[in-house]
């Protein structure tokens, strides 16, 4: 099975690393995995700015890309969204590409989501070092239904979750949001960071690397250092 890895701006250009975690959990599951050189962006800031035609044009690029392969696993909740919820409103008066795109959408899964439910991995525990606290990222909870999957897998890897407050609020990201709303996403990722340091973890785990960046970014602006902040991905792969 050929699983096409959609690897997502954010961590092509600063947190690679992710990413080659995210192969090595895949191929440990069995898949061979291609990552198409060409890829961008799924154009998610576009269609959230409203900028419907250069969102329509990427979505198409992200389509003739991946349509040919088995799987699209995608390590980031709202790159996922975007793609399996969104594009279908970006290609609704197109009856030949919703065609493709209603054969490609079953196959988009976010990353905890296919290795819980496709390929169904069985992790030996590792040896990561104390408990961890979760923060669902708001478009893998709420359009892909990212919830127990990263929990599972997490306790599969042997790693304590000490779930904090509001775990399911907002890290104040929402893209483009964070830029146009900075005083009110300021407030926001106060909240969550409060709500992380209470969980008396030193680590915060996370499947969406926008989340990533808010919550590290505010942490260490107000003076935290310690706190880990860590993909999923790299938990999983024993790569922190």
């Amino acid at each position: 099975m050929r699983v096409g890895l959609f690897v997502t701006c954010l961590i092509d250009t600063m947190r690679p690393e992710i990413g080659f975690s995210t192969i090595k959990l895949l191929e440990q599951a069995g898949y061979e995995v291609v990552v198409p050189s060409a890829q961008t962006c799924c154009g998610q800031p576009a269609y959230n700015s409203g900028e419907r035609s250069l969102a329509r044009d990427l979505a198409e690029k992200t389509l003739r890309e991946f349509e040919q392969f088995d799987y699209v696993v995608v390590p980031s909740g709202s790159c996922g969204g975007m793609i399996r919820v969104h594009y279908g409103d970006l290609f609704r008066d197109d009856p030949e590409l919703m065609g493709r795109y209603g054969k490609l959408r079953e196959r988009v899964y976010e990353l905890t989501d296919f290795l819980v439910n496709v390929a169904k991995v069985s992790l030996t525990p590792g040896e990561f070092e104390g408990p961890v606290t979760y923060h669902d990222s708001c478009s893998g909870l709420r359009e892909l239904g990212v919830k127990a999957q990263p929990r599972a897998l997490l306790a599969q890897r042997g790693v304590e979750v000490r779930e904090m407050k509001d775990c399911e609020h907002c890290c104040g990201f929402g893209g483009t949001f964070a830029v146009k709303y900075g005083a009110i996403s300021t407030a926001i990722a106060d909240e969550k960071c409060a709500n992380v340091r209470a969980s008396g973890t030193g680590a915060v785990v996370l499947g969406d690397l926008g989340c990533m960046l808010n919550i590290e970014g505010r942490l260490r602006r107000t003076g935290d250092t310690a706190t880990r902040v860590l993909h999923i991905a790299q938990v999983l792969a024993g790569d922190v």
